[in-house]
């Protein structure tokens, strides 16, 4: 299954409500890990490609009107930033997709001596951008697979605090 699909499926049918909720009191909402892990592809991926981030050129930065800075992916987050995450499914919905297809677009256009290209060199080895593109992925698949998880304990009547 692609992340995006994960995506739509994990956000499908929340009403506010389970979207924040907080698996057993203290876990990341739905909400939180959702828009993370699409900031985080958002924000990988266009510093790789040398882009502008989906956030700010498509306007979704205002349009959530979160009270965070721009370049914030949600990395460190204290519980106070993770509640400050307030949005609706379809926001989420709207912006994880369109970070899909800018992701879609680059990933197309490349061509395979790109993929051996440095795009970190703070890293010992550096980070070429095959092993970026990877690593995000990785991040991403976890963090929709943690989101489908929450989304399935509160179904089942365990996203609440109660076991």
């Amino acid at each position: 299954m692609r992340i995006s699909d994960a995506v739509t499926e994990t956000l499908e049918g929340l009403d506010e409500e389970a979207l924040h909720r907080r698996p057993a009191g203290t876990g990341n909402p739905i909400a939180w890990l959702v828009w993370h892990l699409a900031r985080v592809e958002d924000a990988q991926v266009a510093a790789a490609a040398g882009i502008e981030q989906v956030w700010t050129h498509a306007g979704f930065a205002a349009r959530f009107g979160l009270p965070l800075a721009n370049r914030d992916t949600g990395y460190g987050h204290t519980r106070g930033q993770v509640d400050s995450v307030r949005t609706t499914a379809s926001l989420l919905g709207d912006y994880y997709e369109a970070v899909h297809r800018q992701t879609m677009q680059v990933v197309g256009e490349l061509a395979d001596q790109d993929l051996d290209r440095i795009v970190d060199a703070n890293w010992d080895p550096p980070v070429t951008l095959s092993v970026r593109l990877v690593s995000t992925l990785a991040d991403c698949l976890q963090h929709v697979g943690q989101a489908g998880y929450a989304k399935g304990l509160a179904a089942a009547g365990h996203g609440n605090g109660r076991a």
